[in-house]
């Protein structure tokens, strides 16, 4: 009982710093304002690293649209908790020691599982967005947490509006792309 306790409070500090690193990288991708939240919450939370990571990053990255140095916190981040799991609950192939825990199959086992972190994160984070979003649209759509989720979901919802017609004056877009991330879910797991 008390190692799934351990497993679940580790899984569940991870996601949210790797949330707050991919979310910090999409809010500088769409150009929301970092000052109002949840930008200062994402900026405070993910700085300790985002910001070494932007100084050691080329200059040519840095001046990128993309916020690299966000995407490589959260990469480093799922690669910490892949770490640091494999370590905690021994599930490093079953090793006894470092030298056999440190060998080229337990390594390709650790990035796919860092990898399969990062990815179920950013799903999660993004169905959370869209439902947000979608819920927001039906109950208060004038409110600025409604302006804020728009701008967030609105670039993964364009593209789905110019394939799915409304029905009766209804966009099913939100709901056709909440179907496909918990597909991509359920593949995932």
């Amino acid at each position: 009982m008390l190692i799934r306790i351990l497993d679940f409070l580790l899984e569940t500090f991870f996601f949210l710093l790797i949330a707050a690193a991919l979310l910090r990288a999409w809010m500088n991708w769409v150009r929301v304002n970092m000052s109002a939240q949840p930008g200062s919450f994402v900026m405070a939370v993910t700085d300790w690293l985002v910001k070494p990571l932007r100084r050691a990053l080329p200059k040519a990255l840095t001046r990128s649209r993309v916020d690299w140095a966000s995407v490589l916190a959260a990469a480093v981040l799922a690669l910490g908790y892949a770490l640091l799991w494999g370590l905690l609950f021994g599930v490093v192939l079953g090793a006894t020691s470092w030298a056999s825990a440190l060998g080229p199959a337990a390594f390709v086992s650790l990035l796919a599982f860092a990898l399969k972190m990062l990815i179920r994160v950013a799903l999660q984070t993004l169905f959370i967005l869209v439902l947000g979003y979608a819920i927001m649209s039906w109950i208060q759509p004038g409110s600025p947490a409604y302006g804020l989720l728009a701008r967030l979901a609105e670039p993964l919802l364009t593209p789905l509006r110019r394939v799915i017609p409304t029905v009766g004056g209804l966009d099913l877009s939100a709901l056709v792309l909440l179907l496909v991330l918990q597909i991509g879910l359920m593949v995932l797991v």
